[in-house]
């Protein structure tokens, strides 16, 4: 189980422990799903990436510096999450889409008495498939699960449950630990076969068996014949969003502590790899921004968020706010006399969306907000327009220019 209290060193302690693994080991061990307690085929760690108290261009590096050409499976995983992150950026209407069929789905099957009850035996461990039951006790008790496990779930859910895979996607996100907007509703995407349409996964009782050393095996009752999902193209946008961040991907340049504040929130836990002009200035948290689930996430989840955040404000010497309101944020801003605060930059969900209600209320008094977008992500982000290889095949050069002094 990982413990919910997390900081810098814990993941650092994390990273130095798994790279010895992250090689051929990795590559191939990676997809089997030993149980709670045993999931030492992989890094297990997801949630300091989530809030990069690791960062991914650190993790990656680690790994290619340990072993060479032989973590290149390691570092592609790493790059999914960047890819998933990259892909929604260039899609945002998938994350309104995603929020505005689920409140639809979740209505529907509020007053549809059959649906109601295969729901509630879904959400209660109760359908008598054994190994789905056994993962939804293992995602309630430990905020965590294998992502071989995740697949096989959500192959479960939708295709022999039947079920909306906005529900299921909105489960992981009030009890994963590494919860992430980008990466958790793409992948249920995935699976439903609306990411790269017609292409779905489909769980199979011989894979399984084969990939959980025969724990759930056989199993019986999967729908392995399932055909993809279908639904209809989203609406393209046709102008600029109504209200942006707005973004800087240079250094910033003529900063001055006694004018400008750093905010800092959940999506970007390491201010040390900025530029240190930025780190210099005096800084302000951000508490923590719920909101990513239709219900308010476990409370493991959210101490799990809190203790990254005071160790990040230990570290940084930033005065934690007492609440993560526009006018919270307003207040300190005016307080301190900035006429600019700067944060890293937040991408689509929950924290963007509270960021743009900031920004709002600081133009009000006439302070600018700049998210600062990091090199990794603006270097590797282009390549996310349509599917991963376009950004695989750019990992090698990718990981040249990061190593560049």
């Amino acid at each position: 189980m990982i413990h919910p209290q997390i900081n810098r060193d814990q993941a650092l302690a994390g990273l130095e422990a798994f790279l010895p693994k992250a090689g051929s080991r990795y590559a191939r061990e990676r997809n089997e799903d030993r149980g709670p307690g045993a999931h030492d085929a992989v890094s297990q760690l997801s949630p300091f990436l989530r809030h990069r108290l690791l960062t991914e261009q650190e993790v990656a590096s680690a790994a290619l510096g340990a072993h060479g050409r032989g973590a290149e499976k390691f570092i592609q995983e790493v790059f999914w999450r960047t890819y998933f992150k990259g892909h929604l950026e260039h899609k945002p209407s998938l994350w309104a889409h995603y929020r505005t069929s689920l409140e639809a789905d979740l209505q529907r099957y509020g007053v549809d008495e059959m649906a109601q009850a295969t729901l509630q035996a879904a959400l209660q461990g109760e359908t008598g498939i054994e190994p789905f039951d056994v993962w939804l006790t293992e995602l309630k008790e430990t905020g965590y699960l294998h992502n071989h496990a995740r697949m096989w779930f959500a192959s479960i859910w939708i295709f022999t449950l039947r079920l909306p895979w906005t529900i299921g996607a909105d489960l992981f996100m009030q009890y994963l630990l590494d919860g992430d907007p980008a990466s958790n509703t793409l992948s249920w995407r995935w699976v439903a076969g609306l990411h790269t349409r017609g292409k779905h996964y489909l769980a199979r009782a011989e894979n399984i068996a084969r990939y959980t050393g025969n724990r759930f095996g056989p199993v019986g009752g999967l729908n392995e014949t399932a055909d993809p999902i279908e639904e209809a193209p989203l609406p393209q946008a046709t102008g600029p969003a109504d209200q942006t961040l707005r973004v800087t991907d240079e250094p910033c340049a003529a900063l001055e502590p006694d004018t400008d504040g750093l905010l800092l929130h959940e999506e970007d836990l390491h201010p040390e790899s900025f530029a240190d002009p930025l780190t210099s200035l005096p800084a302000a948290m951000l508490p923590f921004v719920d909101g990513r689930a239709s219900r308010p996430c476990t409370l493991t989840v959210a101490a799990h968020v809190a203790s990254a955040l005071e160790d990040t404000a230990q570290r940084c010497s930033a005065t934690l706010l007492p609440g993560n309101g526009a006018e919270t944020v307003q207040f300190w801003a005016q307080q301190q006399g900035y006429r600019r605060v700067l944060t890293p930059y937040a991408p689509i969900g929950p924290v963007q969306t509270r960021l743009l209600e900031v920004q709002g209320a600081l133009a009000e008094v006439d302070i600018e907000l700049i998210a600062v977008r990091r090199y990794y992500d603006a270097a590797c982000w282009p390549h996310c327009k349509r599917g991963f290889f376009a950004l695989k095949k750019k990992i090698p050069k990718l990981m040249d220019a990061f190593a560049a002094p």
